[in-house]
């Protein structure tokens, strides 16, 4: 781990103002509780306890290191944060654990962190040569490595095509199931070099890095983030109260389109076509509270770039699923 630096030095948290905006109508009663599912260095929890000075925040990480800078950068706020390692998708047995019943505002920052891209040893970007790692949480789980080692033709295939949406995935299954007949992966410059000779070289100089997409499928497959956040989010619309919030921000549309379609369905009533009166349990149970997906402005992506593909919905919770307001 990086000691020299704090996690403010390294971290600036993408769309900070829009997201404070969004949740913190939601807190401004004394014991108000914020969730942050994706602690990260904890940026945006800063500024949330800081505009929200009576909230409480349960901050969830399943990287250890990230937990550990952010609780120095939280310790300020004393006894108002507790920290939790696990995954999100564990939120109903943590507010259980800390008997809390319902939360009021929500935050997912979802994907890899700052922290996880900027760490050369945990073989998240392909820019640096290092273990094949890319677990979030390195005390458990396959690695990528083992993914590449041993997954059969048909399941890389599957995943380079489904999470790292690449055109060419039958192309790079087959070069990665040829090399390692000969030698095992076991370093990202091992894949990279592989990639820059499977994919086409038209479509490196016209779909950015070659690595690109294959690290991404590798990265969603090693970590489960989709099935994860599949269960995550209907979970965490369970445990606001009515009148709180919720705000996702992702950075590809897989994980986006799992967000875009629980909200929407919380949002529009269920009653059957033709039904005169809409029944109690047919009514929404949320309100959406931005139009579509917000993007960061030029002026944000050219401060911070990481804030390029970012696309940030919420939601308000208006009622109790089945019509109990």
């Amino acid at each position: 781990m990086n000691t020299q630096t704090t996690a403010r030095d390294r971290h600036v948290p993408v769309l900070c103002a829009r997201i404070v905006d969004l949740l913190a109508p939601a807190l401004d009663r004394p014991g108000a509780i914020v969730v942050d599912g994706t602690l990260g260095m904890g940026g945006h929890a800063e500024a949330l306890l800081e505009a929200a000075p009576e909230a409480r925040l349960i901050g969830i990480d399943r990287d250890t290191e990230a937990l550990a800078l952010a609780g120095e950068r939280l310790a300020k706020f004393g006894t108002r944060v507790d920290l939790v390692h696990a995954v999100y998708d564990e939120l109903p047995d943590i507010l259980g654990r800390l008997g809390v019943e319902t939360v009021d505002a929500a935050l997912f920052d979802l994907g890899v962190s700052s922290l996880q891209l900027d760490e050369p040893e945990r073989g998240f970007a392909y820019r640096f040569d290092a273990p094949l790692d890319m677990r979030m949480d390195q005390r458990r789980g396959v690695t990528a490595a083992e993914v590449l080692n041993t997954y059969d033709r048909a399941d890389l295939v599957r995943i380079l095509r489904d999470y790292g949406e690449e055109r060419f995935a039958p192309r790079v299954a087959s070069a990665i199931v040829t090399h390692r007949a000969r030698q095992a992966f076991a370093t990202t410059g091992e894949l990279v070099e592989v990639l820059e000779t499977a994919i086409p070289q038209a479509s490196q100089r016209t779909g950015g890095h070659p690595a690109k997409r294959t690290f991404q499928a590798l990265r969603i497959e090693v970590n489960a983030e989709l099935s994860t956040w599949a269960r995550a989010l209907p979970e965490a619309i369970d445990a606001l109260a009515v009148g709180g919030r919720i705000a996702v921000m992702s950075y590809h549309s897989l994980e986006d389109r799992i967000t875009k379609q629980v909200l929407r369905d919380g949002a529009t009533s269920s009653a059957p076509p033709g039904l005169p009166v809409e029944r109690p349990e047919d009514a929404p149970y949320l309100r959406l509270l931005t139009r579509g997906a917000e993007t960061a402005d030029a002026t944000e992506q050219a401060a911070n770039p990481r804030s390029a593909s970012v696309r940030v919905r919420a939601a308000e919770r208006i009622a109790i699923r089945g019509g109990r307001r």
